[in-house]
């Protein structure tokens, strides 16, 4: 446990109720320590409050849509399917205020005292609330997280919006302009599309999602365009006219586009602003990030960063793990470090896309020669159905060990594959274990175990 001298009134101060914070909070008072926290907004930060959570129930409204279509099928009659955005965002607001009172009440049962309040750096192990009262702290945790990129050419208009605003509309547009091709305007162009929004996706890459294995992308790119929604790769807005009641972006090559709202899903940026951090000596990345080693360490050691703030992995449970070994290394005396690799992500869109391991392209620049494995077939359940959506499984291997390097997979429930997926990876598996696992039929998941036709692929 940290020192409790008198010099100090807790041993650790935390700056974010997200949920990094709120794990290391919880971790560190259970090992005895003095904690208290402080969050300008609600607790359970971004994930909680405007990203992974609401957005996946919007993923979940988006996709009764194709259920409604693929019941006739099946024999169902739904002749009156309509519906409601204030009812969603209704329920949205509740389920969120559930949460968030578990994460305060988690916190307040584990002893921790909180501060609904902004805090900022007033020294090295010295803390100044926004009421203008100092907190000496051993040690000091900023779990601050992410903000949505504005560019302050078009922040002031009132009809162009980030991700946060989207969980507020006060009703569904007719028109969308989502601007950027990371996993966050993806998601945002599926689910609007979903819900009936005509949909238009600008993109100044060649293609979406960069970092995700180019093949996979480019079928997902493909689905989405087959559903409906407008992609334009290669194009970025030279000027933002926001009125009143509708938005208009000129593109580069002269064309203009309008509609009820554009969404600039552009990137995030590590929440560091105003936090005092630079005063006290610690050193920033050039974007802003917290800089830290490997135990979540700052330059100033007393004071330590975990989550989106340090852009290592800017994923929910990757900041949650790094709270936790930040407190069982720190209060809990034993060493504990995040391993950075491995890491199953998804995006969810529709159809989804999930993935562990390494890409085609990175595989090729650390492997001397990979196998490639394929399946791209329909559902079973789309046969009556009537979709003519393809699933794609792809699975690398290194053609000497045969260990499996990456596992990636565009269609229905990739997520909850790649999750599993992943345990196998992290055991080292061969593909020899994937050909001996019995196949469970009729499943999606029997296609990753019966595999046989590979690709061989050299390097260079």
């Amino acid at each position: 446990m940290s020192d409790r001298a008198d010099a100090f009134d807790v041993d650790l101060f935390v700056i974010g109720g997200g949920s990094g914070g709120v794990r290391a909070a919880r971790i560190a008072a259970g090992h005895g320590a003095r904690v208290a926290i402080a969050e300008a907004d609600r607790f359970g930060g971004t994930c909680v409050i405007r990203g992974c959570v609401p957005k996946k129930l919007l993923v979940y409204a988006s996709r009764f849509a194709d259920e409604f279509r693929d019941a006739a099928g099946y024999g169902w009659s739904i002749d009156s399917a309509r519906f409601d955005w204030p009812t969603l965002i209704a329920n949205k607001d509740r389920e969120i205020a559930r949460l968030e009172r578990l994460y305060a009440e988690g916190l307040e049962k584990a002893g921790v005292r909180l501060y609904r309040q902004r805090a900022a750096l007033a020294g090295p192990q010295a803390v100044r609330l926004a009421d203008g009262s100092v907190i000496r702290a051993a040690h000091i945790l900023v779990a601050t997280g992410g903000v949505p990129r504005r560019d302050p050419n078009w922040a002031a208009h009132p009809r162009v919006l980030v991700s946060d605003d989207m969980f507020r509309l006060p009703k569904l547009p007719a028109r969308l302009i989502v601007v950027g091709g990371g996993y966050i305007a993806v998601e945002f162009a599926c689910l609007m599309h979903g819900l009936g929004v005509r949909t238009t996706l600008i993109h100044r890459g060649a293609e979406l999602l960069r970092g995700f294995d180019r093949e996979l992308a480019t079928a997902l790119r493909q689905a989405m365009q087959a559903r409906g929604i407008e992609v334009l790769l290669g194009a970025r807005p030279t000027h933002i006219d926001g009125r009143a009641d509708r938005v208009s972006l000129r593109l580069d090559d002269g064309r203009v586009l309008d509609a009820d709202y554009a969404l600039m899903a552009i990137g995030r940026d590590p929440a560091t602003h105003g936090l005092g951090l630079e005063d006290v000596g610690v050193v920033l990345e050039a974007n802003g990030a917290i800089a830290v080693d490997a135990a979540s360490r700052s330059s100033v050691p007393s004071i330590y960063a975990v989550g989106d703030v340090t852009d290592r992995v800017n994923l929910t449970p990757v900041a949650i793990r790094e709270g936790q070994a930040f407190a069982d290394s720190v209060f809990g005396k034993r060493e504990a470090r995040v391993d950075h690799a491995l890491i199953p992500t998804a995006v969810f869109s529709t159809p989804e896309l999930g993935c562990v391991g390494l890409t085609e392209a990175q595989a090729l620049d650390e492997y001397a020669a990979i196998e490639i494995y394929r399946a791209s077939f329909r559902p079973l359940k789309a046969t009556l159905g009537g979709s003519a959506e393809r699933t794609l499984l792809k699975l690398i291997v290194d053609a000497d060990s045969q260990r499996v390097l990456g596992a990636h997979m565009l269609g229905p429930d990739a997520a909850e594959m790649a999750q599993l997926l992943g345990i196998a990876l992290r055991m080292n598996a061969r593909k020899a274990d994937f050909d001996a696992t019995m196949a469970l039929h009729p499943t999606l998941a029997e296609e990753w175990v019966t595999l046989r036709a590979a690709q061989r692929i050299t390097r260079g």
